[in-house]
């Protein structure tokens, strides 16, 4: 049977997992198999399906321990079974001082004892999380970096989500290219692919009050469910 691609598309192939490759070599050059315990720290449910699910796919699959802290409550239990994280590895958080709003900034000495008891209880060696923009400039995303940047004095290896602008945050798969570019100039990044956009999909599904027709679209076209760029954040 002849063969049907073409020498661009063969190549383009090659540089795509050639450097897919190199970024998963170069991540678990930090999150390495001797220290498997990631805390996934997010403000909001539904946080972990429409932002980290790419990486979160990745490191179920090579077997690493999944933990998720949950820095406000709603339905999330169901959305971590998809994504293969045990519910005695997940903590979700009813504090008043934490609540959902663009108008709450959250107290860094709560984040800081919250944390800090999640870091200890779990023997967390990784902690992954949103950047100081925090995707959409939501106070509460911003507000865990911040603490991990003025907290770095712990031995622990943290990540960032880097956030996109307006055009690639919507150019959904495509965006996979742009990232992995991204990453090799950028000695401090990765790029991680979603083999599994599918169980994003089905996970954010499972958050029923939140699966309403304009989350269906942002799923399904937003850069977040294709691929990750995360940045270390130095200590």
């Amino acid at each position: 049977m002849a063969c049907c691609c073409s020498f661009s598309d063969c190549y383009l192939g090659c540089f795509y997992m050639q450097d897919f490759l190199w970024s998963k070599v170069y991540f678990t050059s930090y999150v390495t198999h001797n220290k498997k315990n990631v805390l996934f720290v997010i403000s909001h449910p539904d946080d972990e399906s429409m932002f980290f699910s790419p990486t979160i796919n990745y490191l179920t699959a090579n077997a690493y321990n999944i933990h998720i802290l949950c820095l406000s409550t709603d339905e999330l239990r169901q959305a971590c079974a998809v994504l293969r994280v045990p519910l005695q590895q997940l903590t979700i958080v009813d504090h008043p001082n934490l609540q959902d709003g663009f108008g709450q900034v959250w107290s860094h000495d709560l984040l800081e004892e919250i944390i800090s008891e999640e870091v200890t209880s779990h023997d967390i060696h990784t902690i992954i999380t949103f950047d100081n923009y925090g995707v959409s400039g939501h106070c509460n995303h911003r507000g865990v970096v911040k603490f991990l940047q003025t907290n770095s004095e712990r031995n622990i290896k943290a990540w960032e989500l880097v956030s996109l602008n307006i055009i690639r945050k919507y150019c959904g798969p495509i965006d996979i290219w742009l990232s992995i570019l991204s990453a090799k100039r950028h000695g401090s990044k990765v790029s991680i692919i979603n083999e599994q956009p599918l169980k994003s999909y089905e996970a954010m599904a499972q958050h029923l009050s939140q699966w309403v027709w304009f989350r269906k679209l942002f799923v399904s076209f937003s850069s977040y469910t294709y691929t990750n760029t995360l940045q270390r954040i130095s200590p």
